[in-house]
């Protein structure tokens, strides 16, 4: 690109997306068009403005809308720990590959809606806009859609690290074993009676505490797995807690 050179110094945080010379917090030439705004020079240097907490330009908070000019000094600082998203109960969307961080959140109470088949970079936006909810995705194009309400990229392709990562950056309020993990539905106590025909033989006999979905009425109790979900549920809780819980 032939234009005006501007300067850019990219928060230590965001290397992973920039080119090399703009990591490391160091100060690096940019070309740049004269036209085009200070949000699109910085996705295209690689950074989804879903991970961009101010743009400074000289020193002073300047809007994404801002056109570089020549000389000037742009500053892309990282969003800040714990974020705060205005405007609407913290609710989140996970895209297809998140499946197992979905159901972690759900596990600890968190509003959270996923889809098991991919319906699409469009759809997921939309939904995103039409729910208000924070859109979660390793897919740096998928965050760069102008129609999202929110997002944030997840970090790790570990499970545990993704969790601690978005309960760190969004501080949601937790509340365990109150959402069903297959739907998002809130869960309620029930009695055995009310769902002894949904339980197998050794549920009924060996179980005496159960919740149900209140949207898709699947049954839960703590069964064989319940020591290993405990131990996310717990070491959530010491690091994020309090919570209500049930």
């Amino acid at each position: 690109m032939n234009g005006p050179e501007i300067h850019v110094h990219v928060a230590p945080e965001l290397g992973l997306f920039v080119p090399r010379s703009f990591r490391d917090g160091a100060w690096a030439p940019l070309a740049v068009d004269g036209v085009s705004t200070l949000g699109h020079v910085v996705e295209s240097l690689g950074v989804p403005l879903t991970e961009v907490g101010a743009l400074l330009v000289d020193g002073a908070e300047a809007a994404a809308a801002h056109i570089p000019a020549a000389g000037e000094r742009v500053e892309v600082r990282a969003v800040t720990r714990p974020q705060e998203v205005p405007g609407a109960p913290l609710r989140f969307l996970l895209d297809v590959h998140l499946g197992t961080l979905a159901r972690r959140m759900r596990l600890l109470g968190v509003d959270t809606a996923y889809e098991a088949v991919d319906i699409g970079d469009p759809a997921l936006a939309a939904r995103s806009a039409a729910e208000r909810r924070v859109l979660l995705s390793r897919d740096r194009g998928l965050l760069r859609r102008r129609e999202l309400w929110a997002g944030g990229y997840v970090y790790s392709d570990r499970p545990d690290d993704q969790l601690r990562d978005v309960l760190g950056r969004f501080a949601p309020e937790l509340r365990p074993w109150t959402r069903c993990a297959a739907c998002n539905g809130t869960l309620s106590e029930a009695r055995k009676e009310d769902v002894a025909d949904r339980l197998q033989g050794g549920t009924r006999a060996g179980y005496d505490v159960f919740a149900q979905c209140d949207r898709c009425a699947r049954v839960y109790w703590r069964g064989a797995h319940h020591d290993r979900l405990e131990t996310v549920v717990a070491a959530a809780m010491a690091e994020f807690g309090p919570s209500t819980s049930l």
